[in-house]
């Protein structure tokens, strides 16, 4: 695999071609979007002015190499570079709230955003929408966010450009839910925004749009495949895999439409698709089981076994599964939090069609791991804590250690090279915000937004 200069992008102005391909392909359309009836946000992007730029300035993408191991060369792509989220998510959020700008122009709406979210998307987002205020691009009376997370991810929060002014930070409410269920938060989403979006538009002139759907998300993800095209194309040997942190892996199969792009205007060769590895955590290994079992059933998680002399449960008839944990049911991240995800029978089909696997991995696997992917990620550029215990954001190491697990339980196809999503990785180096209210039912969520808009 041969790397040509430069190796640094601008994921979207550098590839507005490939996204608005994107669009078109996948089916999106301006038609009704979740939220407030009949509202239409279009596709449509604003034009690429010295204010948009900046705005835009934080979506840069990176490779680097990341050393060799066990025959394989190893690659990091790397999407942490904005400091205000470190994490893949900004993309996706910065060409929503591209979107949101150009329809406030079009349409002169008032339009506010209603993200459920783990964590990352909800932080993206807020950042997305600081970026538009600081470019000049809209005001916060013209467009605002809520974002309702579940209490599980307070840490992932920081207090940022939003919660630091006074009025912003009243019309973009940080909401907490105190449910047991972290999945809770999209129900109670979608069901204030179907119980309340008439009645604000009507009464208030707020629009509101509720920004969950698949699609939002996997136009910007696009772009992947053709910033891989013009640094370190697919083409004879060796072949290639994605290695990929999923809970729901939106990021591979918005790649994958990116290569759809690409091949149908002749920029890649339909035969050099790389295979897929998945990597999830024992909280939630939906996707592996899916791909494995053709089933999310619970039943076919091997059986492990305790082991006191080293204080955990450890298994060995399973290889796509930890050998040694702490516990059986840990929650390593909580980021990675859906359950029986309706992705699964897409991306089973990209693997059937051009090879990989999945696998799950331990906290434990991780920390024995750290030392050595810490290393690699500091040859590459990417900088984390000396201590694991300071990481807030697992994703990155957690795709590198099921890609050396991988390798060493004989996985990967002998000499292929391996691409690594680094799609996230932050440490404890931020002030955790507060969150606005504390919210479990309609009412409360209405409560904490209704008064604010």
């Amino acid at each position: 695999m041969s790397v040509t200069a430069p190796t640094t992008r601008n994921l979207i102005t550098d590839y507005q071609d490939v996204i608005a391909s994107a669009v078109r392909r996948c089916g999106a359309v301006p038609g009704d979007a979740a939220g407030t009836p009949r509202f239409a946000p279009g596709f449509d992007l604003p034009e690429l002015t010295p204010a948009v730029r900046d705005f835009y300035a934080a979506a840069t993408v990176r490779w680097a190499p990341l050393g060799e191991y066990g025959g394989h060369r190893l690659h990091l792509l790397d999407l942490t570079g904005n400091p205000g989220t470190r994490t893949t998510k900004t993309f996706a959020s910065l060409v929503i709230v591209a979107r949101a700008v150009e329809h406030i122009r079009r349409t002169g709406a008032r339009l506010r955003i209603v993200t459920p979210t783990s964590a990352n998307k909800g932080v993206a987002l807020r950042d997305a929408v600081a970026r538009a205020y600081a470019a000049g691009l809209v005001t916060p009376e013209q467009l605002a966010i809520v974002v309702l997370a579940p209490r599980a991810t307070r840490h992932k929060f920081r207090h940022d450009a939003l919660a630091a002014d006074p009025v912003a930070r009243r019309l973009n409410p940080l909401l907490r839910y105190t449910g047991d269920d972290p999945e809770g938060v999209k129900a109670l989403g979608r069901a204030f925004v179907d119980a309340y979006a008439a009645r604000l538009h009507d009464e208030h002139g707020v629009t509101l749009w509720y920004t969950l759907d698949l699609k939002n998300y996997l136009v910007a993800d696009a772009a992947r495949a053709a910033f891989e095209a013009d640094v370190a194309p697919t083409g004879g040997a060796p072949a290639r895999w994605h290695a990929h942190a999923v809970s729901s892996a939106f990021g591979l199969l918005g790649y994958n439409l990116g290569r759809d792009v690409l091949e149908a205007a002749g920029r890649a060769d339909p035969g050099d698709r790389p295979g897929f590895l998945l990597v999830q955590h024992l909280g939630t290994p939906d996707m592996v089981l899916s791909l494995r079992h053709g089933s999310f059933a619970r039943d076919n998680v091997p059986t492990w076994t305790r082991d006191e002399s080293l204080d955990a449960w450890t298994q060995d008839k399973d290889p796509r599964f930890p050998a040694v944990t702490a516990d059986p049911a840990e929650v390593l991240d909580p980021t990675f939090y859906t359950h029986r995800p309706v992705t699964s029978p897409a991306m089973n089909a990209l693997i059937d069609r051009h090879g990989g696997d999945g696998i799950v991995v331990s906290r434990r696997e991780c920390v024995e791991r750290y030392p050595a992917a810490r290393g690699r990620l500091a040859d590459a550029g990417l900088v984390l804590p000396a201590e694991p215990g300071r990481l807030r954001e697992w994703s990155i190491v957690m795709a590198l250690t099921g890609v050396c697990n991988a390798v060493d339980r004989g996985l990967v196809p002998a000499g292929h090279d391996i691409v690594v999503h680094g799609t996230g990785s932050y440490a404890d180096d931020f002030t955790v915000a507060d969150a606005d209210a504390e919210v479990s039912t309609v009412a409360d969520v209405a409560a904490a937004v209704v008064g604010r808009r």
